[in-house]
């Protein structure tokens, strides 16, 4: 009988042999189920035909071959083993970690139909001046479904009570609705046939290019093969219209284009603008949001060639695309890229080696570019394309400057200079955001007698206070208790919150503006599903007067209203112990302050800071990102640091520190070893074991060792002959992991 070579989610990096009964079909990255000891896997077929060693009393049947779904492409299985060989990670873990939920399944693949809404004739023909101003829900789904078709998710975007209102609406007779099941396997020649229907589309309110943007447009469009570009575009300069018109020119060629972006927040605001856009392609978005049903549906429907544009986040990357000929990666220096457990991979390199190993063009979009890509396009690796004017001609960058708080009167940590901007906006019916990344009450509730802190029982942090739900919270481990009304250790009653996070400045802001509709945006007040949504919605609508939020009011949000954003407390970057900490404060200052003053009013930036002077917050003021990252780049090859060397991080934890230290150890042993070969003599360095940065978390010590190269290559081939002495180390009752281009320290 003939042999194929399954990967399976087991944790041993090597494939495994099963014979085919007669008779029976196994295509190339076909998913089957086998048997594993005493269970049943979901495997996938890496190869096919192939002489195996073990003899054939030994060697197991495939139980059954699933064909619910399109076998993967060979260069998608090419893609799997390049991740698994470079990360250091297990082929069939690898492999089948990139499949969506259902994929993964015992059971076959049964797909409800997706159901698509329109408005029937007499929804056409209502007015929606005169519709009933109390169904503001219905109002909305009519006005969508007005420019274009669209499915429940969609349709969920813009209210939690969507598909209820849905259901009263075709009850009415107002919306129609039409069944569709295109996740059954489709015949390539059927596939192709129906994309090729769908080529002819209509690029709605294409905008007047700049000279800067038409000059990044023409570049990608004239590109022949490969090719890597860095779009560096000043925040407001219309990246995401040179995207439009980039993927427009692709899409008039019949390809597919996939654009990914860091966070999910971000994904129904794009995919929204999309469908106005290109009102008639089929757009489709992939992202952790959606359900187990949804994602599968989505996901094959990229693979027969029909979604012609792909918008998803992380593991996007992965997804089949017979038809691409674009990949786009927004906000490309987002540490959201980079998977931190698992396959700790990173798609924006993924994005890279995919449009290498494909031949086509990757752009790669940033206002502050990561350090790395910087440094490449700067010796000619990526071709660098700037946008250095804001895309409004009326819009302007906004003015930036630092409050030094140890000169100012503070309240709870707001100053006085920023809480007089706030009073102007409020008075002239503008938008505020302030801006602080930390979540909760306080960081730590101390006593004022013996000088207690709140820490953690389980970890080496300390609990964070939630005032409003009287708990006490390791944002770490997720232990809580509840606010103890005297010091656990002396017994006094005066305990005082230390700091500020959301909800503290929240209730300042509501005690020095009581009249002042005031909003806070972090991740406890988003908990619940489409809740982002809604809360968006408020702000576009001007319903809000104050912002308070964490990072995910910093990026690619356009608020037209808002003129003032303040940052509080952003000096514990500065004398961080992570080398990058500089260059994400940089990014993420340059990315709040651009949301204020994105439309014809001016914006105004205001810093709280005891640092003033510092060279960072000069460069913010000047907007000078190429001086910073030249100072940066300096310091980086001075110290030795990305990106002139290349970096491989080893991780372990367990319950016994000693034996997590024994462990790293003894790799570090067997590194030196290595190292002091001629082969690698001149190119490796290995650092010391040092414990983590929080070296405690949820009862698990935690400790980790540091390898550098002078070149990719020699990390390879390093890494290589490292993994067969790990792989001897003992390591019962630990858990590691290898981390190549760690981004966490």
């Amino acid at each position: 009988m003939p042999i194929v070579r399954v990967a399976l989610d087991v944790p041993l990096s090597t494939l495994f042999d099963y014979m085919v009964k007669e008779g029976v079909d196994v295509a190339l990255g076909q998913r089957v189920i086998v048997p594993f000891g005493r269970r049943q896997l979901v495997g996938l077929v890496m190869e096919t035909g192939v002489d195996s060693d073990l003899p054939p009393e030994r060697t197991k049947t495939v139980s059954q071959v699933l064909q619910d779904s399109m076998p993967l492409s060979a260069e998608l299985l090419y893609l799997m083993r390049f991740c698994s060989d470079y990360y250091r990670y297990p082929l069939g873990q690898t492999a089948i970690s990139t499949l969506p939920g259902r994929l993964r399944s015992l059971k076959p693949v049964l797909s409800k139909p997706l159901l698509n809404y329109y408005l029937s004739a007499s929804g056409s023909a209502i007015d929606l001046h005169n519709f009933s101003k109390r169904k503001v829900v219905q109002r909305r789904i009519l006005a969508k479904l007005k420019d274009h078709p669209c499915n429940i998710a969609q349709l969920k975007t813009l209210s939690t009570t969507a598909a209820s209102q849905l259901k009263d609406l075709i009850a009415e007779g107002l919306v129609e609705y039409s069944s569709s099941n295109p996740s059954r396997p489709h015949p390539v020649g059927m596939a192709e046939e129906k994309a090729e229907r769908v080529v002819a589309h209509t690029f709605a309110n294409a905008h007047r290019l700049t000279n800067e943007q038409l000059q990044a447009v023409d570049a990608v469009e004239h590109v022949q093969g490969y090719a890597c570009f860095l779009l560096h575009g000043i925040t407001g300069s219309g990246k995401t219209e040179v995207y439009m018109h980039m993927i427009n020119h692709m899409l008039k060629k019949g390809g597919q284009v996939l654009l990914l972006v860091p966070e999910i927040n971000l994904t129904p605001q794009l995919e929204n603008y999309f469908l106005d856009r290109f009102p008639d392609v089929a757009l489709i978005s992939l992202h952790s949001g959606l359900s187990e049903g949804e994602r599968l549906h989505n996901w094959q429907l990229a693979q027969s060639g029909i979604a012609q544009i792909v918008l998803g986040t992380r593991l996007s990357v992965f997804a089949e695309l017979p038809k691409l000929m674009l990949i786009i990666v927004d906000e490309e220096n987002d540490s959201s890229f980079k998977q931190q457990d698992g396959l700790r991979y990173s798609a924006r390199d993924v994005a890279i080696i995919r449009a290498s190993q494909r031949g086509i063009p990757v752009v790669l979009g940033s206002a502050t570019p990561s350090l790395e890509s910087y440094y490449n396009a700067q010796i000619g690796r990526y071709q660098m394309l700037k946008l250095t004017g804001r895309a409004q001609a009326k819009a302007r960058l906004p003015a930036t400057s630092c409050v030094n708080i140890n000169q100012t009167v503070m309240h709870h940590g707001i100053s006085e200079n920023l809480l007089r901007e706030v009073s102007q906006r409020l008075a002239r019916k503008e938008q505020s955001l302030i801006f602080i990344n930390r979540r909760g009450y306080a960081p730590v509730l101390m006593c004022t007698s013996c000088g207690w802190l709140s820490g953690c029982k389980h970890c080496a942090g300390n609990m964070v206070l939630h005032l409003k739900e009287q708990r006490l919270r390791c944002h770490h481990c997720g232990y809580q208790i509840r606010v103890p009304n005297i010091c656990p250790s002396c017994g006094n009653a005066d305990l005082h919150p230390v700091g500020s996070g959301t909800q503290r400045v929240e209730s300042v802001l509501q005690e020095r503006f009581p009249d002042a509709r005031i909003l806070r945006v972090d991740r406890d007040s988003t908990r619940n599903k489409r809740s982002w949504q809604n809360m968006r919605a408020m702000i576009q609508a001007n319903e809000v007067d104050i912002l308070v939020g964490t990072q995910m009011l910093a990026k690619g949000h356009d608020f037209p209203a808002l003129t003032l954003v303040g940052v509080l407390n952003p000096d514990t970057a500065l004398y961080s112990s992570d080398f990058r900490a500089a260059e994400r404060l940089f990014a993420q200052l340059v990315q709040v302050a651009g949301r204020a003053g994105r439309a014809d009013k001016p914006g105004e930036v205001l810093i709280q800071t005891a640092f003033p002077d510092h060279p960072l917050f000069r460069a913010l003021h000047n907007y000078d990102f190429e001086g910073w990252a030249a100072s940066q780049l300096l310091e980086r090859e001075m110290a030795g640091f990305p990106p002139f060397v290349f970096q491989t991080l080893l991780r372990a934890e367990g319950k016994q520190e000693a034996e997590v230290f024994r462990y790293l150890n003894d790799a570090r042993t067997a590194a030196v070893e290595l190292s002091k070969s001629m082969e690698y003599q001149e190119t490796m360095e290995v650092l010391g074991v040092i414990p983590a940065a929080m070296p405690r978390r949820a009862n698990h010590f935690r400790a980790q060792l540091l390898i550098q190269a002078k070149t990719r290559k020699a990390m390879q081939q390093f890494l290589k002959a490292w993994q067969i002495a790990l792989d001897n180390c003992p390591t019962k009752n630990l858990r590691c992991s290898l981390d190549v281009d760690p981004l966490e320290f």
